[in-house]
């Protein structure tokens, strides 16, 4: 796949603002933005310029001026893209964006298609193919944690790590094939004790890795959690203690809320989706139970539920309090539950000492007044593993790499499979050059134009 023509998009989103950037890069790039730019210094040519320089002055459609510009100029190959790219900042309006951009492309240029200027970064050797992924995850990122995993990514922690343990496993194998060339004289070039080693570990590695798929997919997608229970025990209200906001119709009228309800919030840098949802019961109105079953789906969606309940009720309802709880705990074994008594407020001290006793793991809380929430968050980060993370150890978020990591893994166990049995060398190379393979696919040292399509074809347009 060669890219040769010079191609233009904006960088910056579309819309007004106070400034907007648009970027061209390719082999003609600072010689069409060398036509239509003239400089404040009459004499100055962008092509004579210097790598990395910004030049103040205009565009100019022949004698017609669209807007006075600041041009960025980096030379091949130290540009973001590996090739000559000039970055147009302009004013955000969205005229002065479009007459720029239509007058680059009567000059020459091309729009870029999704993620193509990454493309050309990958093409050119700037970037490995998870590397660049990692570019599309870092625009992405919308908290603390996602933002940290991208970042690590973008850098090459993931890819140095794959690239280590592929040399090793390659210096091996090369070792291998070479004792088949020698197979009548029977001679053994690669130690079987240290290759034996060498598996051990890069199982360990890729174990490690893929595990870490659990905790870097809910961080870089968000963790759902439902919010459920009866009517009118303040599910909504809680909701709008957790996000600060009034993003819940609250009101005495039971069944109030008919539809979920969700909104996301970064806690401890990372993302939570809550749902507030309907009330559980049994109900003749046709919209409500509706809203009913539509709980149920959100439930099964979340990875973390909230079983809420209305304390001052618990002493006249609490045998079908707990077999309400029950029926939760039965129905969705595998999923985190958290058990919180609202309106502790409206209570003594008596009372909340038999929701105790009778319900051990039962978290107290007001959303009313905000008592127990803070504590709430807390249990909802402790929840989640973020024992990695805070060690800036390697994370998986793309689905891809995990998919390349089992099959390579799989491959790995093949070997060791022929280690231990003592299988001759040229099967084993097989499985060598397999898992070769797979993590090539990771950092794209093998590849194919399907596969790159399906991968940038998710970027934005200007990236």
């Amino acid at each position: 796949m060669i890219h040769q023509d010079t191609i233009v998009a904006l960088a910056t989103p579309s819309g007004a603002g106070a400034i907007a950037v648009i970027r061209l890069s390719g082999s003609d790039a600072i010689k069409i933005a060398d036509s239509c730019f003239q400089s404040v210094t009459a004499t100055k040519s962008l092509s004579n310029q210097k790598t990395h320089t910004i030049h103040l002055g205009h565009i100019i459609d022949d004698s017609k001026t669209i807007d006075e510009v600041l041009v960025s100029v980096f030379k091949n190959p130290n540009s973001y893209t590996g090739e000559d790219v000039v970055e147009i900042s302009c004013h955000g309006s969205n005229y002065i964006q479009q007459e720029i951009i239509q007058l680059f492309l009567r000059n020459g240029c091309r729009m870029a298609t999704a993620g193509e200027f990454t493309l050309r970064a990958f093409l050119n050797g700037k970037l490995d193919l998870s590397q660049a992924e990692a570019v599309a995850d870092l625009i992405s990122s919308d908290n603390e944690a996602s933002h940290q995993i991208a970042m690590q990514q973008m850098r090459g922690g993931f890819s140095s790590e794959i690239a280590k343990l592929r040399e090793e496993l390659l210096n091996f194998a090369s070792l291998i094939e070479l004792e088949l060339d020698f197979a009548e004289e029977d001679v053994e070039f690669a130690d079987r004790t240290q290759f034996k080693a060498l598996i051990e570990r890069i199982t360990f590695v890729l174990k490690r890795l893929i595990d870490s798929f659990a905790v870097g997919n809910v961080i870089k997608n968000g963790i759902p959690v439902a919010i459920v229970g009866e009517p009118n025990v303040g599910k909504s209200t809680l909701l709008n203690a957790l996000l600060n906001e009034e993003r819940a119709i609250v009101s005495e009228i039971a069944g109030t809320t008919r539809d979920t309800i969700e909104d996301e919030i970064s806690i401890g840098g990372i993302g939570f989706r809550f749902i507030d949802t309907a009330g559980i019961r049994d109900t003749k109105d046709v919209v409500e139970s509706i809203g009913i079953k539509k709980t149920f789906e959100k439930i099964d969606q979340a990875q973390v539920v909230i079983y809420l309940f209305d304390s001052t009720q618990f002493e006249a309802l609490e045998s079908q309090f707990i077999v309400e709880l029950e029926k939760i705990k039965n129905k969705y074994p595998q999923k985190p539950l958290i058990v919180i008594a609202n309106k502790i407020d409206q209570i003594d001290d008596t009372q909340i000492a038999v929701m105790q006793k009778d319900i051990p793991e039962i978290q107290l809380l007001s959303a009313k007044t905000g008592f127990g929430v803070e504590q709430l968050t807390n249990k909802l980060l402790n929840l989640i593993n973020t024992g990695a993370l805070r060690n800036n150890e390697t994370i998986i978020t793309n689905s891809r790499h995990y998919d390349s990591l089992l099959k390579a893994f799989e491959e790995i166990q093949k070997v060791k499979y022929g280690l231990d049995t003592d299988l001759s060398g040229d099967l084993m190379a097989i499985d060598i050059r397999q898992a070769l393979y797979h993590f090539g696919e990771i950092t794209g040292e093998i590849t194919n134009d399907d596969l790159l399509g399906n991968i940038f074809a998710n970027f934005c347009i200007g990236k």
